[in-house]
């Protein structure tokens, strides 16, 4: 199930930045759509790479990548910016994913 929902966030991902490039309203905007489909595509395809060996830390990369990728996007389509203190929260999902991913494969 990690493999279908890391492909499902990689086509968003990708399908986010391509409205940043050619439908963004404004350049912060079209940022927003840049940073949250980079991050997202990057921890989806790292969580389809790891989820054999270290299954905890891909779904946290998961869940890092959508909660910080998901309130960029919002901001961009007009949602409130008090959203953007919220996605620290997926930023630092993402760093714990990645330490205890680095943990389990020091262990092994």
């Amino acid at each position: 199930m990690i493999g279908v929902f890391a492909a499902i966030s990689a086509a968003i991902a990708v399908a986010a930045g391509a409205f940043g490039a050619h439908g963004a309203s404004g350049p912060q905007e079209a940022e927003w759509l840049r940073t949250g489909g980079l991050y997202q595509l990057i921890h989806a395809v790292a969580a389809i790479a790891i989820m054999g060996v270290a299954r905890g830390p891909a779904i946290m990369l998961l869940v890092g990548a959508a909660l910080f990728a998901v309130t960029l996007y919002a901001m961009a389509l007009g949602a409130p910016r008090w959203l953007g203190a919220v996605t620290p929260i997926g930023g630092g999902l993402l760093i714990i994913g990645w330490l205890w991913a680095g943990w389990l494969y020091w262990r092994t």
